[in-house]
C-alpha cells in the first residue's frame, strides 16, 4: 500500500522551510536544494507542490502573512480589550512584529517586502495580507471613534507599524521606544476622535 501524503501538510512544511532560510540567509539565499534540505523531502516532492520557485515564494509570504493576521485575531478573542480603541492597540501591537519572539518573521516580513517592490506576485500577495489587516483596524477604529476617517487610520497604523518594525531591525529605535511611538499616535488618534 502507497505511504499517504498530506499535502497541505507537505507544503506548509515547505513554507517554513522558506521563511527559514530567508531568516539565516535573506531572500537570495531560497534555492531549491536547500528548500528540501531543509524540509526534509527530496527536491521532487518540492517540485510537485509547487511548480516554479515564485509559487512557493508567494506560498511562503501567504504563510506568514496568515500567522500574523491569525495572532492578531487570536489576540483580540483571547484577551477581549476592555475597549475598541483598546482593541486597535492589540492588533497593531501584534501587527509591528516588536517582541523578541517575532523578530525572525520581522526579518522575513520586511526581506518580502523589499522584494515585491520589484516583483509583481509577491506584490499582489502583500496587497492581499494589508487588506485584511486593514479591514478589521477599520471596522476596529470605526467602533472606537465614529467621528475619524476610519479608512485612513487603519492605512496610517500598518504604514507605522512596518516603519517601526524596521527601525527596531536596523537597530534605529529600541522596541520600547517604538511601542512608546505607536502608543504615543494611537492616543492622539483618541483624542482628535
Amino acid at each position: 500500500m502507497p505511504k499517504q501524503v498530506d499535502h497541505e501538510e507537505r507544503r506548509r512544511r515547505i513554507a517554513e522551510a522558506v521563511c527559514a532560510l530567508i531568516d539565516s540567509q535573506g531572500l537570495e539565499g531560497v534555492t531549491l536544494r536547500d528548500v528540501a534540505s531543509r524540509a526534509e523531502v527530496s527536491m521532487g516532492a518540492v517540485q510537485r507542490c509547487f511548480r516554479t520557485k515564485d509559487e512557493m515564494l508567494r506560498f511562503a509570504l501567504d504563510h506568514i502573512g496568515e500567522q500574523v493576521t491569525g495572532r492578531a485575531h487570536a489576540r483580540l478573542v483571547a484577551a477581549p480589550a476592555q475597549s475598541a480603541a483598546s482593541a486597535v492597540g492589540h492588533v497593531v501591537g501584534e501587527v509591528t512584529l516588536l517582541r523578541e519572539e517575532h523578530r525572525a518573521e520581522a526579518r522575513i516580513w520586511l526581506a518580502f517586502l523589499a522584494a515585491a517592490a520589484v516583483n509583481p506576485s509577491l506584490a499582489a500577495s502583500l496587497r492581499s495580507s494589508y487588506a485584511d489587516l486593514e479591514g478589521l483596524l477599520t471596522r476596529l477604529v470605526a467602533e472606537a471613534s465614529g467621528s475619524v476617517d476610519a479608512r485612513r487610520e487603519a492605512r496610517a497604523a500598518l504604514a507605522l507599524a512596518d516603519g517601526l518594525t524596521g527601525h527596531v531591525l536596523i537597530g534605529q529605535r529600541t522596541p520600547e521606544e517604538a511601542e512608546e511611538l505607536l502608543h504615543a499616535h494611537l492616543a492622539r488618534l483618541w483624542e482628535s476622535g
